[in-house]
């Protein structure tokens, strides 16, 4: 096998397999505090929240983060110097880190979403189903 067949199948799979979950429990335990959660018990998990955030979350996501901007240093798209599947998996998760400020200090990041934006498909896909909206 060559080398941008394992990226693209390793960047696939890393999108959902290793950046969402963080995204998702992030996402899951930033709303501890709020409604749903009964109000009696609302105050101590947005404590707990706020600690599986600080102490575990924050410090995954910005790793990822830091991984992520320095293989972007190399390379245009995650599988190469062509776009690719690869790169449509990690969009999303790059738009949601993006949407909650945490592209910020990582040119390359930013710089990889401006390409995936510049996209003609991408522009057809914002004309036909609208603004993307990212939970925040």
């Amino acid at each position: 096998m060559d080398m941008i067949w394992l990226s693209y199948r390793y960047w696939l799979h890393y999108a959902e397999g290793s950046l969402m979950p963080l995204l998702v429990m992030k996402l899951v335990f930033s709303r501890l505090g709020h409604p749903p959660i009964p109000w009696l018990i609302r105050p101590v998990a947005g404590v707990i929240g706020k600690g599986v955030q600080k102490e575990y979350l924050d410090k995954q996501i910005a790793t990822h983060r830091i991984y992520l901007e320095q293989h972007l240093n190399h390379n245009p798209w995650f599988a190469g110097n062509q776009f690719s599947a690869a790169d449509i998996q990690m969009s999303f998760p790059l738009e949601a880190m993006a949407a909650r400020g945490g592209l910020e200090g990582c040119p390359n990041l930013q710089g990889y979403l401006q390409r995936v934006h510049a996209r003609p498909a991408y522009q057809r896909a914002l004309q036909q189903g609208g603004p993307l909206n990212i939970l925040g």
